[in-house]
C-alpha cells in the first residue's frame, strides 16, 4: 500500500516523507519487522517502542511513526501526538476497515465480559449465523479459533483478525472490550453496531490511577457510540444507568430490580442456583424492520448464578437486536454451559461444589447474593488469597465476604496461599495475607490457613455433609481447585458441564 493512503488517517506534526513510498506491511514489535515495513513506536506499561526504533530500521523498516524524533536513526520518521491512536487508524485503513463489513458487538463490564460474549455468540450461532468471537479465552473465526494473548488484542492485531473474519464471511462478531484496550486506543477504529456496559466496580485502579478514571475510560465505549448503534445499559447498576443520557446511541435499558426501562426480568427463581425468570418487554422498540411490542417469554438458564441473569439479559437483547427468534434464544440459553470458573457447578450429588473466580468486590457481591438465594444446609468457603495484586484489593475482597457473613451463616473460612499452585507474579505477599487476616479478625471469623491448596480444599470436603454447599473462591490461586476436588471425589458422582 502507498504510504500516503495510510497517512490520510492521521494528523502529522512534521514534514511528510515521500508520499509515493510503498509500504509492504505494518509492525509495532521490532522483532516482527520485515523489509519495507512501516514501524510504529508505541508506549506500553512496561516498555517503550521508541527504544527499538534502531533495531526495527536494521531489520528493514522503511519508515516509522513516532512521538519523539531520533536523529541518530536514518529512516524517515513521522511525528504524531499519540502513536497508539495513529496505529489504530493506520491499521484500519491498511485492512480496509473490516469492522464496517460485519455486525460488531462490543461488551464491557467489570465482571461478566467473557460469559456475556460467549452467551451472545451461542445465541447468534443457534440462529445459524457465522460468528466471530474476540476475548479473554480465544479468538474465534467461524469454525476455527486460537488462544488469546490479551482480552482485547493490540489494534493492529485486532484489525488483522477482523479482516480475516470478513474474508471468511463472518457476519457477527462478539467482542470483549477491556478498560486497558480503551485506555490504549486498541479499539479506536472499530465501528460498533451494539455496545453494552452492565456493571462496574472497583478493579484495575492501579492501572488507571483511580476508580473515577477507570469509569471514565470504561464508559467511553458507551459515550462514544454512534447514533446508528444501540447501547444496552443496566438500571440496577448506578454507573451503567448514569450513561443513559450521555450517549447518542439508541438505549435499551433493562433491570432485574427496576421496571423503569425498556425491558425487565421478573418472577426470578434462583432456588436451585440456576435461574428461571420471565423476560418482559415493557416498551416497544424497533430495529431494522422488526418491531418489538410489549410482550413476555420464559427463560431457563443452564448456567448458575445471579450474575448469569444479568449476563443473559444483555445476551437476549443482543439476540433480539439481531433478529434472532425468541424460541431460538430460549433453546440456546437452555443449552449454554458457560465459561469455566464463573460460578461453575463442578460436583452435584450428596452436596454441591461451586467454583468461582471471586476476583473483586463486585464479582464477590453477586456470587454471595446468588448463594443467598440458594437452598442448602451449611456453606463451606475455601478462599485462595489473591497474590500479586496488593493489600488493598485483598482487604476490599475480605470486607465484602465479612459483610455477607451474617446473612450466609459464615463464622469460619478455610484460606490458602496456594504456594505450589501460583506463578512467581501471583505469589501471596505478607502484606496481602495480613490484609485478609486483619479483616477476618475484625469480623470475628475464624480462619483455617493452609500454605497448600489441596490441604485447604480437603478440609472443607471432609466437613461437607448431605445438602451442604462448598464454594471454591479465588483467582489465580484457585485455578487448580476443581481438579483437586475431582481427584478426591468418586468419578461416578461427578457431573461435569
Amino acid at each position: 500500500m502507498k504510504l500516503n493512503q495510510l497517512l490520510k488517517a492521521i494528523e502529522i506534526q512534521n514534514n511528510q516523507p515521500s508520499t509515493d513510498m510503498d509500504v509492504s506491511g505494518i509492525s509495532y514489535h521490532s522483532q516482527k519487522v520485515e523489509e519495507g515495513h512501516l514501524f510504529v513506536c508505541i508506549r506500553g506499561y512496561k516498555t517503550d517502542g521508541h527504544r527499538f526504533l534502531a533495531d526495527a530500521a536494521s531489520r528493514g523498516a522503511k519508515v516509522a511513526v513516532v512521538e519523539v524524533i531520533q536523529e541518530d536513526v536514518a529512516i524517515p520518521q513521522i511525528l504524531v501526538e499519540n502513536s497508539r491512536s495513529a496505529l489504530a487508524q493506520i491499521a484500519a485503513v491498511y485492512y480496509n476497515h473490516p469492522s464496517e463489513k460485519m455486525k460488531m458487538i462490543g461488551i464491557t463490564a467489570t465482571n461478566g465480559k467473557t460469559t456475556t460474549s460467549y452467551m451472545a455468540n451461542a445465541i447468534l450461532e443457534q440462529h445459524a449465523l457465522k460468528t466471530g468471537l474476540i476475548g479473554t479465552v480465544n479468538v474465534k473465526n467461524g469454525e476455527t479459533s486460537i488462544p488469546s494473548e490479551l482480552t482485547t488484542p493490540e489494534s493492529l492485531d485486532l484489525q488483522y483478525f477482523l479482516n480475516e473474519m470478513a474474508h471468511n464471511d463472518v457476519s457477527h462478531v462478539s467482542m470483549e472490550v477491556s478498560s486497558a484496550a480503551l485506555e490504549m486506543h486498541r479499539v479506536e477504529a472499530v465501528d460498533y453496531d451494539i455496545v453494552s456496559l452492565h456493571n462496574i466496580s472497583q478493579e484495575h485502579v492501579d492501572t488507571h490511577g483511580s476508580f473515577e478514571r477507570y469509569f471514565e475510560v470504561k464508559s467511553s465505549l458507551i459515550r462514544d457510540a454512534s447514533e446508528n448503534s444501540f447501547a444496552i445499559l443496566n438500571l440496577d447498576d448506578t454507573y451503567s444507568a448514569s450513561l443513559i443520557e450521555k450517549t447518542d446511541a439508541n438505549v435499551i435499558a433493562f433491570g432485574v430490580n427496576s421496571d423503569k426501562g425498556t425491558i425487565r426480568c421478573k418472577d426470578l427463581d434462583l432456588s436451585t442456583g440456576r435461574a428461571k425468570f420471565t423476560f418482559e418487554i415493557l416498551k416497544p422498540f424497533t430495529v431494522d424492520d422488526i418491531e418489538y411490542k410489549p410482550s413476555q417469554f420464559n427463560v431457563e438458564l443452564a448456567v448458575p448464578g445471579l450474575h448469569s441473569v444479568y449476563n443473559s439479559m444483555v445476551s437476549i437483547i443482543i439476540g433480539l437486536l439481531n433478529g434472532v427468534p425468541v424460541q431460538t434464544i430460549q433453546q440456546s440459553l437452555k443449552e449454554f454451559t458457560g465459561v469455566p470458573r464463573r460460578f461453575e457447578f463442578i460436583y452435584e450429588d450428596k452436596f454441591k461444589v461451586v467454583d468461582d473466580h471471586f476476583a473483586n468486590p463486585g464479582n464477590i457481591k453477586v456470587t454471595l447474593k446468588t448463594i443467598h438465594f440458594m437452598d442448602y444446609n451449611n456453606l463451606h468457603v475455601v478462599y485462595a488469597i489473591r497474590g500479586g495484586r496488593g493489600a488493598k484489593i485483598n482487604r476490599d475482597n475480605a470486607e465484602v465476604l465479612a459483610n455477607w457473613a451474617g446473612e450466609l451463616g459464615i463464622d469460619e473460612v478455610t484460606a490458602t496461599s496456594s504456594v505450589s499452585h501460583t506463578t512467581e507474579k501471583d505469589k501471596v505477599t505478607a502484606e496481602e495475607l495480613d490484609a485478609f487476616m486483619d479483616v477476618m479478625a475484625e469480623a470475628d471469623i475464624n480462619v483455617h490457613l493452609y500454605d497448600e491448596l489441596p490441604d485447604a480444599i480437603n478440609e472443607s470436603l471432609n466437613k461437607a455433609v448431605e445438602d451442604d454447599l462448598v464454594l471454591l473462591a479465588g483467582c489465580q490461586g484457585m485455578d487448580y481447585g476443581a481438579g483437586v476436588v475431582l481427584d478426591q471425589l468418586s468419578p461416578e458422582d461427578v457431573k461435569m458441564k
